[in-house]
């Protein structure tokens, strides 16, 4: 499994539109070597969603929900995007029950 980082302006597309639509399709992506990049993506692959523009950080982490395919929207077959994901509920731990036991030992005395 590998890690990509996916750009996007947040006035455009921001990762809280992501969160809330559930699931979209990556798309508008042109250059010749970040198409490269995205036809590796892979089904499960870990993405990072960067915000560009003034925010300039990691905002969210999200999954490659699909292989790369063909545009839909263009007829040009060298375009490509993938479906992007978010990873989903955060899961929560449960207690077990169980705790650690602490040994109560008396100190050893130091001798030099």
């Amino acid at each position: 499994m590998n890690g990509w980082l996916l750009k996007t302006e947040p006035a455009e597309y921001a990762f809280e539109d992501l969160v809330r639509e559930g699931k979209t399709i990556w798309d508008g992506v042109t250059n010749p070597l970040a198409l490269k990049h995205l036809r590796a993506i892979r089904k499960g692959d870990d993405l990072l969603i960067y915000h560009t523009g003034n925010v300039r950080a990691i905002v969210g982490l999200a999954k490659a929900a699909s292989d790369p395919y063909p545009d839909p929207a263009k007829n040009d077959p060298k375009l490509a995007v993938v479906d992007v994901a978010p990873p989903g509920r955060p899961r929560r731990w449960r207690r077990t029950g169980w705790r650690p036991r602490l040994r109560t030992r008396s100190p050893r005395p130091c001798s030099r």
